[in-house]
């Protein structure tokens, strides 16, 4: 654990359990350097301790790395919730979480993740206001979409050479809230859509309302198309996956898509360009964090926008240093950390 923490450069990690609610809980911070940790609450089966505990620590990273790119003046961390096989009382169970909040004094602000809705932001509410992405803030998933189509754009025309969407093959695994938005917004430009989900009705709402074409999950990686989207969980790409991708680029909104650092070396080798997760599905953060410091709603759309800005910068660099983005947008993130 010890050494996970090292590697990874995570400040801290707290564990809370309380039999009487079935709550197991990790809170992992990265960095709270630049102002305190935010970052989402996972609501997960786990098959292990141990791998909980490894998620919300890549998490945190992730999250600190996503903060300091766009410009905010936050740290990284990352909660996750066990999720127990009965639970007796859901709303206890998230209450319970929000006193575990509550007890790092404002270090850690947590927000909505896989797993958990705004109205269990709600039960957290009543223990704590270090929360955001409740049901007066709203769902922060449209912000997410709307910065992946931002950045899916900025991707296309650094690989394709043009931002124009229409007539463009996106292939979209997971069609949860961020996946479904996304989808909504790329038929709207005339992309033509590849789709793939675990939950059948989501692809035949997708077909019905987007024209989409349905592909069986464990087939999507390797259907052509111009750009793969991944917006499921993560680790999606790792070296069995990325030898079988049909695509010229990758850009989606799952966090923590490769397996392993490594696999980025791998796409740039087969000249697939990767926009890293973390500055392209960074939509969501500033939503929640600007909400949470009560900026305006202009205010946030402007920040939307440096999306694609921060993504042209990364690509520049990868192509001039002949460098991954994912390596280009980690090393530009540990520096911007040390600055003070």
């Amino acid at each position: 654990m010890f050494a996970l923490m090292q590697s990874s450069r995570v400040q801290s990690l707290h564990m809370m359990v309380e039999p009487g609610t079935g709550l197991k809980a990790v809170i992992a911070i990265h960095s709270s350097r630049k102002g305190p940790a935010l970052g989402g609450c996972r609501y997960l089966s786990y098959p292990t301790e141990e791998s909980a505990v490894e998620d919300a620590i890549q998490l945190a990273r992730n999250m600190s790395y996503k903060a300091v790119l766009a410009g905010l003046s936050l740290g990284g961390g990352t909660a996750v919730i066990m999720r127990p096989a009965h639970v007796p009382d859901r709303a206890a169970l998230f209450e319970a979480f929000g006193r575990f909040v509550e007890s790092l004094d404002g270090r850690y602000i947590t927000a909505m993740d896989s797993g958990t809705s705004r109205e269990d932001m709600d039960c957290i509410a009543q223990c704590t206001r270090h929360v955001t992405s409740t049901t007066a803030v709203g769902d922060p998933s449209a912000h997410t979409a709307l910065g992946l189509y931002t950045g899916i754009r900025t991707t296309a025309m650094a690989r394709l050479g043009s931002d124009n969407l229409e007539g463009l093959r996106v292939a979209i695994q997971g069609l949860g809230h961020v996946g479904y938005a996304l989808a909504e917004q790329l038929h709207a430009a005339g992309a033509e859509l590849l789709v793939a989900d675990l939950d059948s009705g989501k692809v035949q709402l997708a077909m019905e309302q987007f024209g989409a074409k349905p592909i069986a999950s464990e087939a999507l990686l390797s259907t052509p198309c111009d750009i793969l989207a991944p917006c499921g969980l993560g680790g999606v790409l790792n070296s069995h996956s990325v030898a079988k991708l049909r695509c010229a680029a990758v850009a989606g909104g799952a966090n923590n898509q490769l397996s392993c650092a490594a696999i980025a070396d791998q796409l740039e080798a087969r000249g697939i360009l990767y926009a890293p997760d973390y500055v392209i599905n960074s939509g969501g953060l500033i939503y929640v964090a600007l909400q949470h410091q009560g900026a305006t709603d202009g205010t946030i759309t402007a920040h939307l926008s440096q999306i694609g800005t921060r993504l042209t910068e990364v690509f520049a660099h990868a192509q001039a240093e002949k460098r991954s983005p994912a390596r280009v947008a980690d090393a530009l993130a540990e520096r911007l950390l040390d600055q003070e």
